[in-house]
């Protein structure tokens, strides 16, 4: 008789033949590894009962100034918010900010009633209805109030006043408003491809070249202004929300027209709003490499000027602004080609510093990448991982299950992977539409990156659009393509219904000159909910043909599971599919004998 603990190194190794892996765990579901040993995954329960509408891709927990926990859920339809256990639609009504033009922007010509407005870079279209306010008198005529767009060019368009001018002229003042009734519309729930590099199926584009259009699902980018809410859809402009649940977000005044990503930037004297390619102060035109921010203090703020702290930059080395993300006191900004860190310097000429710190690293989707302490985590275009701290390079993240995931991400979808940190166990988790299962999120894995096991992967079948850490939250918060929402890693079951797990090791012998009879495993477990499984899988050969024992029951406090297995290589699955249910495993031990050599 033989005895052997089952010890296996913790984190899942699938890159390679299951024989060459062993010993160590092959493949796995909702089974994380802490502190060396496996563990399932925490439970989900209900956050709020009423369904989200449209599909959420980023969820954003803050608190106010009484110190009560807000959530901000963007769908690609809807912006919408949870206080007290109550969800608000606090979506926008209007698409574009209020711009104060340029001084002098109106000209009209003697005996007509024609305004042309210079604008450069506006979005509006004929037909759309425009307020104008703040005007003074040009051509002999004052001509404030609300109209509609006749004609446009690139750069101008033009209303008709209520009477003719009495000269030609060209005036207005410095104070003149411009207000578009344009209406927020909702944005595309899938990815469709384009000619960009990354933004498409797989391989199409040439690398570092922008895309043409929008082909992308709605992603929002969402942060606090101190008690207040900042939220940007990707492509739209910057809306701001004050916090009153029967007033929607607005957009902020002068804030550009299109941008990318946005983020706030907290600094010693205030805030500043930041947007990630956006269009440009002077041009209005959208730069995909532009980067803008609002005044400290100040977020309406956006004109560039001697006394103002508003600024523009752009960045260079081709290709366009995925993400952004604050690490520690700087600003990490990523682009499909490569990362730039962003740097205060604090003078007034030159507020931010940005420079480029990597290359061929960029970021495959805008929400993508997570931070843990002053460290950032992502994926690039090309389906690797990568790491960078303060002061340090980006650095490749060895997977040994990123064959799985790179195979097998949905082509043209990558825009809705989402990253989120589940601080509790030191986790950075991926969340990722797999072609398996269709072109929404339906699987995630997950890596340690802090604790007594860093570098340890896991992997679980799970469909979650957006997720996002506890703080200030109590747990974290994962969101499902139908719109439900939920508390996670609470609870031991899938809000009150079956949660399934799995984890299966590579073959390996027990006894490399003979085969052997397994009789029975003594367990090692601690806090058992449920039934767990067991499944042997056995082959004489590296390749040969395998057969399955089992499964074999392990009811809760069992200390002898009797089994009768045969073999030379063995796999060994232990598997859970209760409500509730829960298993954290040790050493157990296998109880075998020498079956002959074959």
């Amino acid at each position: 008789m033989t005895r052997f603990s089952l010890d296996i190194p913790p984190g899942l190794v699938s890159h390679d033949t299951s024989y060459s892996t062993a010993p160590r765990w092959r493949a796995g579901s909702n089974v994380r590894f802490y502190l060396g040993r496996p563990q399932t995954i925490g439970g989900w329960e209900t956050l709020v009962s009423t369904a989200l509408t449209g599909v959420c891709r980023t969820a954003f927990p803050w608190t106010n100034n009484s110190a009560i926990l807000n959530v901000a859920f963007g769908t690609h339809s809807a912006l919408q918010v949870f206080i007290g256990g109550t969800l608000y639609s606090i979506t926008p009504t209007l698409a574009l900010p209020a711009k104060t033009l340029a001084s002098n922007p109106l000209s009209v010509v003697n005996a007509t009633a024609t305004v042309t407005v210079s604008q450069p870079g506006h979005r509006n279209t004929v037909g759309d209805s425009v307020v104008v306010s703040g005007a003074t008198a040009v051509g002999g005529i004052t001509p404030n109030g609300t109209f509609t767009v006749v004609s446009t060019t690139t750069n101008t368009w033009t209303y008709t006043f209520t009477s003719n001018a009495t000269s030609t002229a060209t005036g207005g003042g410095t104070a003149v408003v411009i207000t578009s009734s344009a209406a927020f519309a909702a944005g595309n729930i899938d990815g469709t491809g384009s000619i960009g590099y990354g933004t498409g199926a797989w391989g199409i584009g040439g690398w570092g070249e922008p895309s043409t259009a929008d082909y992308f699902p709605r992603t929002w980018s969402l942060a606090s202004w101190g008690a207040y809410l900042i939220a940007n859809p990707r492509n739209g402009t910057i809306y701001e929300w004050q916090g009153n649940t029967a007033v929607v977000a607005a957009p902020l005044s002068n804030a550009p027209a299109q941008v990318t990503y946005s983020l706030v930037a907290p600094l010693d004297g205030g805030y500043q709003v930041f947007a990630l390619g956006c269009s440009e102060e002077t041009s209005g035109v959208f730069n995909p490499l532009c980067i803008r921010h609002s005044g400290i203090r100040n977020n309406t703020s956006w004109t560039t000027t001697s006394s103002s702290t508003a600024r523009e930059y752009v960045l260079t080395g081709g290709g366009r602004i995925v993400g952004g993300k604050m690490v520690g006191p700087n600003m990490f900004v990523w682009t499909t080609v490569g990362l730039y860190v962003g740097t205060f310097i604090g003078n007034l000429n030159q507020p931010w510093k940005f420079e480029q710190i990597g290359r061929n690293c960029g970021l495959i989707g805008p929400n993508a990448m997570a931070v843990v302490g002053q460290t950032a985590y992502w994926i690039s275009p090309d389906r690797q991982f990568w790491m960078c701290g303060l002061g340090g390079a980006p650095t490749p993240i060895a997977c040994p299950i990123r064959p799985d995931f790179a195979d097998n991400l949905s082509a043209a979808q990558s825009d809705k992977i989402v990253a989120s940190t589940i601080a509790e166990y030191g986790e950075v988790r991926w969340d990722y539409p797999d072609s398996r299962d269709g072109y929404e999120n339906s699987r995630y894995l997950a890596v340690t990156v802090s604790g007594d096991t860093p570098g340890s992967w896991y992997q679980g079948i799970m469909a979650r659009t957006a997720m996002v850490d506890a703080g200030p939250s109590n747990y974290p918060i994962g969101v499902t393509y139908e719109g439900a929402s939920y508390w996670h890693e609470r609870g031991t079951s899938a809000d009150g219904s079956v949660m399934s797990w799995y984890l299966e090791s590579a073959d390996q012998y027990l006894d490399e000159n003979a085969s052997m009879f397994l009789r029975c495993i003594w367990p090692d477990v601690q806090d058992q909910v449920g039934p767990v499984y067991i499944t042997f899988t056995t082959r004489y050969k590296p390749q040969g043909t395998e057969t399955s024992y089992g499964p074999y029951t392990m009811a809760v406090d069992e200390d002898v599971v009797n089994v009768r297995v045969k073999g030379r290589l063995f796999k060994i699955k232990f598997s859970g599919s209760s409500a509730p249910t829960q298993f954290r495993l040790g050493k157990p031990v296998l109880d075998a004998r020498p079956g002959g050599i074959r």
